[in-house]
């Protein structure tokens, strides 16, 4: 039996609250807001926290709750759910949802409403604690919760730094593939070693290579992009290095190629692994002599360019193919840039919504002010063959479209749910022929493989709490 006082906490641990509380490991400290209506309730909760090195508000309501939430931000929230007064502890989640959606919620419960609190879970609750509390369990929920809220302000910080010296502020990334490729172009920019940029269409190739040219010491320079697919040999070459009049049928006057319009800057020469053959010889001979000659020209222009290349091709494969030169293939990958797919960086896609839904709204002069979290667990889920491209197309579709303030599951496109569209749903008929246990030990093996083993994702996708995916986790001995 646990020897719990009047209001409720335990106090099975005499160290709770002796002088062994200052032997407890500090951590980064939190902003934590404390909603009792239990004066006495409260203040133990807050010597509690206060001893781990925490920074602990107290108030012993809704509304007033609400009112520190507009006036201050807060990484935590520890609210009961049943408070004196028109708000609950509901009430105090969806005010923080709404105010400041990157605050961990925290909801303490009597045994009889646990239900209501896993349903508050899917609502964007971050756990919650049943009554009798156990300081050690309110402790260890609080850390892991301070835990993430450090972590995103590290990210946060590391991002503000970047932009403000490097100018990243158009790409958007917080996970850790993403930050260290931006940590790789602070590095090489201001060097004219050339750059080959791999990575699936619609990734964002051009936006990296920009990048390098904006932080470069070129930056004053033009920068100066050409898509080699699509174009045949002549149309190419004329575009590459220009022609003198008379050179052939039309050229009625001398134009400069796109190599002497990037003197003093950089040329990006996208989908590379695409150029005809015949061109990929002339290209070398640029690369390793500084010269282009137009087309009907005797003599040479010299020229001054750095080059960044990029490709959604194998191109090591279409060089052992004798599809694509290797002379050239080591000239242009002095360093090499691989930008993952969006599916393997999917803790990117909200903040990546968010930029999509404040860009599309200025351009349509709509006033779309957030999205369901059932949307985002939707967008989390889906695969993305299209990678950032396709989801800025759906992101602007839906805020043109939305029939409300909010984006909501009905404002998602079908192909999201398409299994003939590569969906996760379509993914669904290979369960059959199993038990639901063995069914259910896949989809959540597969859903933390997606995200890389975060198990706060993890839970949104799936649609259950975290404690239960902690519970789920164990049970099926899985190994993240």
């Amino acid at each position: 039996m646990r020897a719990s006082s009047p209001l409720g906490i335990d106090r099975r641990a005499p160290a709770h609250y002796g002088t062994h509380m200052s032997e407890t490991p500090k951590q980064s400290a939190a902003e934590i807001l404390i909603v009792e209506d239990e004066e006495a309730h409260a203040e133990a909760m807050k010597e509690g926290l206060s001893r781990m090195g925490h920074n602990c508000s107290v108030v012993y309501d809704g509304a007033s709750a609400t009112l520190r939430l507009e006036a201050q931000a807060f990484d935590i929230v520890v609210t009961d759910l049943k408070l004196g007064g028109e708000i609950d502890g509901l009430g105090v989640l969806d005010a923080a949802t709404k105010l400041s959606p990157a605050t961990k919620v925290i909801l303490i419960t009597a045994h009889s409403s646990v239900e209501t609190c896993r349903a508050a879970l899917q609502q964007g609750a971050f756990d919650y604690i049943e009554k009798p509390i156990d300081l050690d369990e309110l402790r260890t929920v609080v850390s892991r919760a301070a835990e993430m809220t450090a972590q995103r302000r590290t990210i946060i910080e590391l991002r503000s730094r970047l932009d403000e010296k490097y100018g990243f502020g158009n790409i958007i990334a917080q996970s850790p593939s993403m930050l260290k490729i931006l940590d790789t172009i602070r590095r090489i920019s201001d060097s004219d070693l050339p750059v080959l940029i791999l990575g699936e269409s619609g990734t964002g190739k051009e936006l990296i290579a920009n990048a390098i040219h904006q932080n470069s010491n070129r930056s004053e320079g033009r920068f100066v992009p050409i898509n080699c697919a699509g174009l045949s040999e002549t149309l190419l070459e004329d575009e590459l290095f220009g022609h003198v009049k008379g050179a052939f049928t039309g050229a009625a006057a001398d134009r400069p190629g796109r190599f002497e319009h990037a003197d003093g800057g950089t040329m990006f020469l996208d989908e590379i692994g695409d150029m005809p053959a015949a061109m990929q010889a002339k290209l070398l001979r640029v690369l390793e002599n500084g010269e282009v000659v137009r087309v009907g020209a005797n003599e040479s222009i010299r020229v001054d360019v750095r080059i960044i290349s990029a490709t959604n091709t194998d191109l090591a494969g279409r060089v052992e193919d004798k599809i694509f030169r290797e002379d050239l293939y080591f000239r242009i990958k002095g360093v090499t840039i691989e930008i993952p797919p969006l599916r393997q960086r999917r803790e990117d896609i909200p903040l990546l919504v968010e930029h999509f839904i404040r860009i599309a709204s200025e351009s349509h002069n709509t006033s779309i002010k957030g999205v369901e979290p059932d949307v985002k667990r939707v967008l989390m889920a889906y695969p993305w063959p299209g990678n950032i491209r396709q989801l800025r197309n759906v992101v602007e579709n839906m805020v043109v479209l939305a029939g409300d303030d909010k984006l909501t599951v009905g404002d998602l496109p079908q192909e999201l749910f398409d299994p003939n569209k590569g969906s996760t749903a379509g993914q669904l008929d290979q369960l059959a022929g199993i038990t639901i246990e063995q069914a259910e030990k896949e989809l959540i093996r597969n859903t933390l493989r997606m995200v890389s083993g975060n198990r706060e994702q993890a839970a949104g996708i799936l649609g259950i709490g975290e404690r239960t995916l902690y519970r789920k986790i164990k049970e099926y001995d899985l190994k993240e």
